[in-house]
């Protein structure tokens, strides 16, 4: 990476991953402290921790297709200050209904497409897949921060504090958009592009696209299912106390970096990227067969882990960066909202069907039920096609000098 690229990495990283901490930082504690709202029942506290993720859903497309038209860099700055109003609002909720209307408003600042958009833009092709596996990174440190920064602020301040401190989260972001970003680069929109193109309807038709959008829809529906039961297993299993279940997920996501930089760095060694997805697939169902099996048994189930944190850490970073390289021009942001819209259905059905799946056949229906939705994913990264070689930035400079 050239000194743009990384600035706008590292920036862009720490404002993804300060926006996800800001997410993260209520789950180990809201179902404690929010039954204590007036009103709450485990019903509206259900639908107040998803409520973010619908308006999400909702919000990605409109979001990205308007981060094509205004530029990315308005409506990242739109969707954090409205972040930052919906932490706000729930901060001074004293009623469960309170913390849903301001959990939805946290929602509708829906800024990953133009995120992940700009890191596009300004990034070269051969930098791109970096750019975005460092973003992914930022989201999994910032869920490892929340474990253990989320109870502690709670404790001094309860959930009141917990809010304002996403809120202020939130506004540390915008300055870090303008002080560290650099600026320039930005892909400009331009009607006759778009015109041509067709908008939305030719994303929602482009069959390597709507691969790729249920390779992120199947892989946030196996992670939000299978933490459906993790929990159980490590502690009804294993004998694992809550307080200590960090010290499974840590080591095993730290280590799991490392099998990623590996598969990556091939793929884009050999340009061979989109053909390693269909065997990362089958790595997250060798992980979810074993868990189905050996669960009960530490040292598989470690293995079983890291095996599932390679794969999807790995479709995190590299989703995105293809997704990026076979999206018509000037449509970046649009196929970014439909994928980040896909992400988060993915999450709310994995939860969902996780919970039923749990309920009618125990622990390891659970983890069959996710190798059988890797399977499909699987089966459809199979006819992937290669993206189209891009000019890196000095082969243009070139070409129009």
């Amino acid at each position: 990476m050239n000194t743009a690229e990384r600035r706008a990495t590292a920036g862009l990283s720490a404002i993804f991953g300060l926006r996800m901490l800001g997410l993260f930082l209520i789950l180990p504690v809201f179902t404690l402290y929010g039954s204590d709202l007036a009103g709450a029942t485990p019903a509206l506290i259900g639908l107040a921790i998803g409520a973010y993720g619908l308006t999400q859903a909702l919000l990605q497309i409109p979001f990205g297709m308007l981060s094509d038209r205004i530029g990315r860099r308005p409506v990242i700055v739109l969707g954090l200050l409205i972040f930052a109003v919906g932490s706000w609002v729930a901060a001074d909720a004293s009623t469960i209904q309170g913390v849903i209307i301001g959990r939805a408003l946290q929602g509708c600042g829906a800024i990953a497409a133009a995120v992940m958009a700009l890191a596009a833009d300004i990034t070269r092709d051969t930098q791109r897949t970096k750019a975005m596996a460092f973003i992914g990174i930022s989201v999994g440190a910032a869920f490892l921060v929340a474990l253990v920064a989320g109870p502690a602020i709670a404790a001094a301040t309860g959930l009141e504090g917990v809010f304002r401190a996403t809120a202020v989260l939130a506004l540390v972001a915008v300055a870090l958009l303008y002080l560290v970003v650099p600026s320039g680069g930005e892909a400009v929109f331009r009607p006759e592009v778009n015109a041509r193109a067709g908008g939305l309807p030719v994303v929602l038709r482009h069959p390597d696209l709507l691969r790729l959008d249920l390779g992120v829809l199947v892989l946030h529906l196996v992670l939000t299912a299978s933490f459906v039961v993790l929990p159980v297993v490590l502690e009804s299993r294993l004998g694992i106390a809550r307080a200590d279940h960090w010290l499974v997920y840590v080591p095993v996501l730290l280590l799991s970096v490392a099998g990623m930089a590996v598969v990556i760095a091939i793929g884009e060694r050999r340009r061979i990227l989109h053909r390693l997805l269909a065997g990362v697939a089958a790595l997250v169902i060798c992980a979810d067969l074993l868990l189905a099996g050996f669960s009960h048994w530490l040292p598989v189930m470690l293995v079983a882990l890291w095996l599932f944190f390679v794969g999807f850490n790995t479709l995190e970073a590299s989703l995105p960066s293809l997704l990026t390289r076979l999206a018509p021009e000037g449509m970046r942001g649009t196929a970014l909202g439909v994928y980040s819209t896909a992400q988060f259905l993915g999450a709310f059905l994995g939860g969902a069907l996780g919970g039923l799946v749990y309920g009618a056949f125990g622990v390891s229906g659970v983890f069959l039920f996710c190798a059988g939705a890797a399977a499909i994913w699987l089966l459809a990264a199979l006819g992937l096609r290669a993206p189209d070689a891009r000019p890196d930035d000095s082969t243009l400079q070139a070409e129009t000098s």
